[in-house]
């Protein structure tokens, strides 16, 4: 039973901060634009120009 003495602080103290990074993320815009990462996947990536090498001469 002392037990919850210890308990229920320290779960308060973690459920507070659980909602402290969570109103940061949001203010930073972690949550801005779900969809664009679920979408990546499912397209190409755009190949760059390859870089000839220089003929010795």
């Amino acid at each position: 039973m002392e037990i919850l003495f210890l308990l229920v602080p320290l779960a308060l103290v973690f459920i507070g901060l659980a909602i402290k990074l969570l109103f940061w993320a949001v203010k930073n815009g972690q949550y801005d634009d779900l969809n664009t990462e679920g979408q990546r996947i499912l397209f190409d990536d755009e190949t760059k120009p390859s870089v000839k090498p220089k003929q010795p001469e």
